[in-house]
């Protein structure tokens, strides 16, 4: 949200204490004093810390979380950008270490895009469900509602994999999101599961139900001195699997913010599971400092904002096995157990530079309560982040066509489909919503047989490596084939991998990342490929046609900026031929090893020509084993 505001002469400009660490504890009186903290630099989390009214978690006659609505204007001096940032309260503003439930602080966060002066006003207002717009009367709170000041921002220092150094991660009506910073396109890898990534002992009032708690004890050894941890030492578990999924070159992991009801039920952002009116401020503080150090990481966040049992008021998704289903926000309906639950994790969680919000895992919601929500978040969030949904494979022809183009302000496609089915499915998204009119970002989010996705790596606790799909094994060499390589050739923006919930380290239980240790090498040597041979994937297309038809067991995949470079992509080896006709000029010929990366190399041809169809020849080695063919314009 962007425009020009015209700031009074009368503003009170208040003395602004900047720091980095130290919680910003209210006062007593709440007299309205402002503190500004953070690293004050371009795209580093600025919070904004107001001592307002004193309020606690469980308060009914006057709700801290649906009958004050905070919320701060931030605007860079030149006039733009400028943001309607939600507020949120905060307890005692360091609930993350002490689990208070009440106090009088009130926060607010803002990423800023520039350096520079940027000023601020707080508006504070009460009444019945004001903080969701919905309020017959509301009224000013003095002395908190006009609070206004300014401050002073940096240029960022960070490079790298550091969100920081890259911007916020936007979409630009293309099917790739691109860095606001530096222009970059982003392309994603990372895992799926487990969904319950959030059902972590070391989080407050986090309790078992459906599936026990996580210790994340794997990766321990993996947390490094210098990292964040919460109450003396908690956390280090969690912090330290992200910090291994960066380290193995992923980007990107995901997880669900709301449980109740489904196959875990062992996650809400609520003081209780069933009192969806009261947010759990210490443990969110906590979700809070695990996201955040998801940023510097360069890891994509993909909230995944509900799952089938409980988007809606059908019990098992596909299985509408019918009743009310108590865990269901308003019965799929945008009221206000909705709009609450939108409002405060964009609030809290809306300044992280790279995620997207998605609809529901498998959602089963109408196209009119889907669009109903996503215009919703749409309106709250300052920032505009990227919308998606998820759905089941065989209702996707039924679920996306009406929410395509302008039937609604979604930005993408989660897909869920067989791990073989990856490229036709998201080719077909891809060219679907191109003609539509609003090209949607599309990703390979689960992989079925829904039983055992992803398998663990050969040897991981005695697994074999294969899993199965109906009576024909397959293993991680076959997902690299034709999801992950058919996902990027289908110009699609990447893939999360799912574990199943049959095999070790499943979907539910998994506290290992380790346990797919090999196909995180696969990702990172394919994420790798486009940068280190600057391949302008942002401009390409799907053009299997220039590589005509193959059996399906020897398929052949094409991903072209015709004229200038093609990649031909050969699961199983072999040889092909490119058609040039439309084409002019010399090509080079060149291959890559997908499943070890390196340099290119040398084939039996060197060079072909436009105007023609011709031979790319045989690999330089391993003629059956998987390679990426490069064929590039001469300069």
């Amino acid at each position: 949200m962007t425009g020009h505001l015209c700031f009074p002469a009368n503003w009170t400009l208040l003395v602004i204490v900047a720091c980095v660490a130290a919680p910003a504890v209210g006062h007593e009186d709440g007299n309205g004093g402002v503190r500004i903290t953070g690293e004050l630099k371009q795209w580093h989390k600025v919070t904004l810390s107001l001592d307002g009214p004193p309020a606690r978690e469980r308060d009914e006659d006057l709700n801290p979380f649906t009958d004050y609505r905070m919320t701060v204007v931030f605007e860079h001096e030149s006039g733009t950008p400028r943001y309607e940032v939600p507020g949120y309260f905060a307890a005692d503003g360091d609930a993350a270490n002490s689990s208070a439930e009440e106090g009088n602080v009130w926060r607010a966060h803002l990423s800023p895009d520039k350096p520079g002066t940027w000023r601020y006003r707080v508006s504070f207002v009460k009444g019945k469900n004001a903080a969701l717009g919905d309020a017959e009367r509301e009224s000013a709170v003095a002395p908190y509602d006009g609070v206004s000041g300014t401050f002073e921002i940096a240029p960022t220092d960070k490079t790298g994999r550091d969100l920081r150094g890259k911007g916020r991660l936007e979409y630009v009506g293309k099917h790739y999101l691109q860095f606001a910073g530096t222009g970059e396109y982003f392309l994603k890898a990372g895992p799926d599961a487990p969904e319950t990534l959030l059902a972590y002992k070391d989080f407050d009032g986090t309790e078992t139900r459906g599936a026990p708690l996580k210790s994340w004890s794997p990766h321990v050894k993996d947390w490094r001195p210098g990292d964040p941890s919460w109450k003396d030492g908690r956390g280090k578990g969690l912090i330290g699997a992200l910090n291994y999924l960066s380290a193995k070159g992923c980007n990107a992991f995901s997880f669900l913010p709301y449980n109740a009801g489904g196959d875990g039920d062992n996650v809400w952002p609520f003081v209780a599971r069933d009192d969806k009116l009261h947010y759990d401020c210490s443990k969110l503080d906590q979700w809070q400092i695990v996201f955040d150090h998801a940023q510097p990481l360069g890891l994509y966040l993909h909230f995944k904002l509900q799952e089938t049992e409980n988007d809606d008021n059908t019990r098992g998704g596909a299985g509408k096995q019918g009743g009310k289903v108590p865990a269901a926000l308003d019965g799929g309906d945008l009221g206000v157990e909705r709009k609450l639950y939108c409002r405060e994790l964009i609030a809290r969680f809306g300044h992280e530079l790279a995620l997207n919000w998605n609809l529901g895992e498998e959602n089963t919601q109408t196209p009119d309560q889907q669009r109903a929500m996503a215009r919703y978040l749409r309106e709250v969030d300052p920032y505009d982040h990227h919308i998606v949904v998820h759905t089941y494979p065989g209702a996707q022809d039924k679920v996306y066509p009406p929410l395509l183009g302008e039937k609604s302000v979604l930005t993408g496609a989660s897909l869920q489909n067989s791990w073989s089915q990856a490229h036709e499915r998201t080719s077909k998204w891809v060219a679907e919503s191109a003609r539509a009119g609003r090209p949607w970002v599309v990703a390979n989010d689960e992989q079925n047989p829904a039983s055992h996705g992803v398998p663990p790596d050969p040897g991981y606790q005695g697994h074999d490596g294969f899993a199965l799909q109906g009576d024909k094994k397959y293993n991680l060499h076959d997902i690299r084939k034709h999801c992950l390589w058919g996902t990027l050739t289908a110009g699609g923006m990447g893939v999360e991998y799912y574990f199943g919930y049959q095999l070790p380290e499943n979907d539910l239980l998994c506290e290992d990342f380790r346990s797919r240790d090999k196909s995180w090498d696969y990702c990172r040597i394919a994420l790798g490929f486009f940068g280190e041979h600057g391949i302008p994937f942002h401009e390409m297309q799907c053009r299997d046609d220039l590589v005509g038809a193959a059996p399906r067991d020897n398929r052949r995949y094409c991903f072209a900026k015709p004229g200038e470079v093609y990649l031909v992509y050969l699961p199983t080896g072999g040889e092909a031929e490119l058609n040039l006709q439309d084409a002019s000029g010399a090509y080079t010929v060149a291959w890559f090893k997908p499943r070890e990366g390196g340099p290119l190399e040398k084939g039996e041809v060197n060079t072909i020509s436009g105007g023609q169809t011709s031979s790319l020849g045989a690999p330089p080695s391993d003629p059956k084993e998987d390679w990426l063919v490069v064929v590039r314009r001469r300069k």
